[in-house]
């Protein structure tokens, strides 16, 4: 082996130490030429008194931390920048957000997590600290910011809730209503929205409101995604306010004038929420004489909303009649 300080092939004294993999090699700058390599392991002598240790018996799975803090990448919220429009200008909200991220990034369950899930992991985070909070944050809001699958999403809040032990409080529905209503772009006059088509946000929020009582009331609500029903709702609650002009607007445009997207459940709402005001308008005397259907419903949801706790005691008390007999 030749010496130290000089290549064996071209003479030059420019030698660098190079790590190839775990093996360290003294390499000629001038020439490539490895002058010297380290060995890459231990000598078969020494191998026949080793023996094997598996890695979970090892120390190695509790001292090993996550790959973001091996690198000094320790960060709060996942690097999407859609995800800035969440709610999180607080800043309590924003330091409980990161408190929450590094504790779950010291968890052995998120050590060898993917790079897509470590990127749900802030934004369950951030879920939990606005509901925590009473900020009527849905996870299908989140996954949109984020571009996530929401079965994906779940797996991950689940995940996090479970090693760290939080506690989050029910979603308030009628806090999810405002909050929904809130983005709504039927408001204020705009080139994009009819003059027609534009409502007062009070009004709408308090039909909205009571359409959403009478869905919980009916088991629409129970073990459903609420903004679907929301949506359906406010589409409901906007047609009947002014029902001349807007009857012929079908829902999907009713969310493109709104600004808002169109859950894929929303049409099923929809059908159920009509059927109901159906069935309670035939028990309304002064109406039974007119022919209505799932359009013409919609002008006297008014008047069923009124006496909506009249009419679905009187179709409870059918209903149990029906089933005794």
């Amino acid at each position: 082996m030749a010496a130290r300080g000089r290549c064996p092939e071209c003479g030059s004294e420019s030698l660098v130490e190079d790590a190839h993999y775990a093996q360290q090699q003294l390499v000629c700058a001038a020439c490539g030429c490895v002058v010297s390599e380290g060995l890459l392991t231990t000598t078969y002598t020494d191998e026949e008194n080793l023996r094997e240790v598996a890695y979970s018996q090892s120390t190695g799975q509790k001292e090993q931390l996550s790959r973001c803090l091996q690198r000094g990448k320790s960060r709060s919220c996942p690097p999407r920048p859609s995800l800035a429009a969440a709610p999180v200008s607080n800043a309590v909200f924003e330091e409980t957000a990161v408190s929450y991220f590094q504790r779950a990034l010291q968890l052995p369950a998120f050590h060898l997590v993917s790079l897509e899930k470590k990127e749900l992991l802030g934004g369950c985070c951030v879920f939990v600290t606005c509901r925590q909070h009473n900020w009527p944050l849905t996870m299908g809001t989140v996954c949109s910011l984020l571009y996530a699958k929401q079965d994906l999403f779940a797996s991950v809040y689940l995940s996090l809730q479970r090693e760290l032990g939080l506690s989050v409080p029910a979603l308030s529905l009628a806090d999810l209503v405002t909050t929904h209503l809130n983005s709504f772009r039927l408001f204020q006059p705009s080139a994009n929205v009819p003059a027609p088509f534009l409502e007062d946000k009070d009004k709408l929020l308090a039909r909205t409101l009571a359409i959403v009582e009478l869905a919980s009331e009916t088991w629409l609500v129970t073990g459903r995604h609420p903004v679907p029903i929301v949506t359906a709702a406010a589409f409901l609650a906007w047609q009947s306010l002014q029902p001349g002009p807007r009857l012929c607007c079908p829902l999907a445009r009713f969310c493109r004038l709104a600004g808002v997207d169109l859950p894929p459940p929303a049409h099923l709402r929809l059908k159920e929420l009509l059927e109901i005001l159906l069935g309670m308008a035939s028990k309304l005397s002064w109406l039974r004489g007119f022919h209505l259907d799932k359009k013409t419903v919609v002008k006297h949801i008014g008047d069923l909303l009124q006496h909506r706790v009249f009419l679905l005691k009187n179709a409870f008390s059918q209903q149990d009649g029906e089933e005794q007999q």
